[in-house]
C-alpha cells in the first residue's frame, strides 16, 4: 500500500575500469598464447585459457554495466540491474569449465612431461605478471577491494578473476625458476594443477553468490529475524507477516511487509504514521531504502487470505 523509499543505493561499476583492464588483459593474453607456442609450456597455456575466459567476461561485464543502467519500462519494472548478476553466473561457469579442462590436461602430463624452454617461460611469466598487476589496479581503482565493499557483484567478479591471473603468473614463474635451477619437468603440470585449484574454489563462491541473488536470497548481511523485530518495535505495529527481502542488483536491496497496526494509530500522518516511521526505521538500521509496507488491521489481516 505504501512505498516509502524508492532510493537505489549503490554505484554501479566504473565502465572505463573495465574497459582499460579489458586492454590490458588481451595484450597479455596474446603474449602469452604465443608464449605457450614457444616454450611447450601447459602452464602458461592454462594461463592462457584462464586470461582467455577473462576477456570474454570482461567483455560481457562490460555489456553488463550497459545494460544495468538502462531505465525501467513497463516490460521490466525493475529495469536490467540483474544483467550485472548474470555477467557474473556467465563468468563462474567460464571459470570452472576452463579449471576442469586444465586439471584433466596436467594429469594426463604428469607421468611424462614434455620438455620446456624455461627461460622463455619465465620471461613471459613476468610479463604477464606485470599486466595483470596493471589491471588489477585499474579494477581496484588503487584500494584494495573489501569485504563490505560497494562494488557490484559483477565487478567483484571481475576483480577475482584477475586476481586469479595474478596468482597464475606467479605460478608461472614458480614452473620456470624450479624447471631452469632443478630440472624438474613435472614442475609445469604441477604448476597446471595449482591454477585450476586457484580457479575453481573462485569459480563457485561467485556462482553461489550470484545463484543467491537470483533465487531471490535474503541480502547479505541482513538477518531477516533482525529486521521483523525492528518493524515490530515500531510504535503502533501489533504484527508482522508476509516479510520478504531480496536483492534486485548488487547495491539495491529491497524489502515488502504487511503490518497490522492499531487502527487509531494508523490514522496519523507525515511522521507520526506507521509507515513513515517503519520506513525510517528500515533505511537508518539496514539501509533498506527500497521497502513496500501494507498497513491492514485486525479485522483485515484475519481473513486476507480466504477472502
Amino acid at each position: 500500500m505504501g512505498d516509502h523509499g524508492h532510493g537505489h543505493a549503490g554505484a554501479l561499476p566504473d565502465r572505463r575500469r573495465l574497459v582499460r583492464a579489458l586492454i590490458i588483459i588481451s595484450a597479455v593474453l596474446l603474449a602469452e598464447v604465443i608464449g605457450a607456442g614457444v616454450t611447450g609450456s601447459l602452464a602458461l597455456l592454462a594461463d592462457a585459457g584462464h586470461l582467455a575466459t577473462d576477456v570474454l567476461g570482461l567483455a560481457v561485464a562490460l555489456v553488463a554495466t550497459v545494460l544495468a543502467q538502462r531505465p525501467p519500462t513497463s516490460y521490466r519494472t525493475y529495469g536490467l540491474g540483474r544483467a550485472e548478476i548474470l555477467a557474473a553466473a556467465f563468468n563462474a561457469l567460464l571459470l570452472l569449465m576452463v579449471g576442469a579442462v586444465v586439471a584433466v590436461e596436467a594429469f594426463a602430463r604428469l607421468a611424462d612431461p614434455p620438455p620446456i624452454a624455461p627461460v622463455p617461460l619465465l620471461v613471459i611469466g613476468s610479463l604477464g605478471l606485470a599486466g595483470n598487476l596493471a589491471a588489477l589496479a585499474v579494477l581496484s581503482g588503487g584500494r584494495p577491494a573489501q569485504k563490505e565493499s560497494p562494488r557490484s557483484l559483477n565487478l567483484r567478479g571481475a576483480l577475482l578473476e584477475v586476481l586469479g591471473d595474478v596468482l597464475g603468473s606467479v605460478a608461472v614463474i614458480a614452473a620456470a625458476v624450479a624447471i631452469l635451477v632443478a630440472g624438474w619437468r613435472q614442475a609445469d603440470p604441477v604448476t597446471s594443477l595449482a591454477i585450476a585449484a586457484l580457479i575453481v574454489p573462485r569459480a563457485v563462491a561467485l556462482l553461489h553468490e550470484a545463484a543467491h541473488v537470483l533465487l531471490e536470497g535474503t541480502p547479505r548481511g541482513i538477518d531477516t529475524a533482525e529486521v521483523d523485530r525492528l518493524l515490530r518495535a515500531v510504535p503502533g505495529v501489533r504484527d508482522v507477516h508476509d516479510l520478504h527481502l531480496w536483492t534486485i542488483t548488487s547495491g539495491q536491496n529491497a524489502v515488502s511487509a504487511h503490518l497490522v497496526v492499531d487502527e487509531a494509530q494508523s490514522l496519523h500522518c507525515g511522521n507520526a504514521s506507521v509507515l513513515d516511521a517503519a520506513a525510517h526505521a528500515l533505511r537508518t538500521r539496514f539501509g533498506l531504502t527500497h521497502s513496500t509496507l501494507q498497513v491492514e488491521h485486525d479485522d483485515h489481516a484475519g481473513h486476507e487470505h480466504t477472502c
